[in-house]
């Protein structure tokens, strides 16, 4: 088994939330061939919501890039306990959502967090393309959410 991912959390200080449930007729991780996709995840922690509020309004760039590093933990988080870490051969694709206010316009920065704390974590396999859209509105009035597809070894 392949503890690498985890070691480098511990390094970074960070630890896997508890995975939260769908909130709707879904699955948070759906296996099709060898690609694994995760439903979009939020900025919780161990079901506390965080980050609530509009980028350049409530929330700043940095509040913001934290917020997306957490909805990247998430998404390890579910990888972690419905693929195992072991079975991924890497990160394919990275969506990042975001609600800001009307003047607001450091998106990349923000979805950096989740960029760079993939690439930390599981270092080569977390190399990704990503897009980004900005939305009117995010459930629960989150700043920030984030979907991701892996490929996986499948047996």
């Amino acid at each position: 088994m392949n503890n690498k991912p985890k070691e480098n959390l511990m390094k970074l200080g960070h630890e896997l939330p508890k995975v939260s449930t769908p909130g709707g007729n879904y699955v948070s991780v759906n296996i099709r061939e060898n690609i694994a996709y995760v439903a979009i995840q939020f900025p919780i922690f161990n079901e506390d919501y965080l980050y609530q509020g509009r980028l350049g309004n409530e929330i700043t760039t940095e509040q913001g890039y934290r917020a997306m590093e957490l909805c990247a933990l998430n998404v390890l988080a579910q990888i972690d306990k419905n693929v195992g870490f072991d079975k991924i051969i890497g990160l394919n694709h990275l969506e990042g959502y975001f609600q800001s206010g009307d003047n607001w316009d450091d998106s990349p920065k923000i979805v950096n967090g989740a960029s760079d704390l993939f690439v930390n974590v599981l270092e080569e396999k977390g190399t990704h393309s990503r897009s980004i859209f900005g939305v009117d509105k995010l459930p629960r009035n989150f700043s920030v959410g984030l979907t991701a597809s892996f490929t996986v070894l499948m047996e």
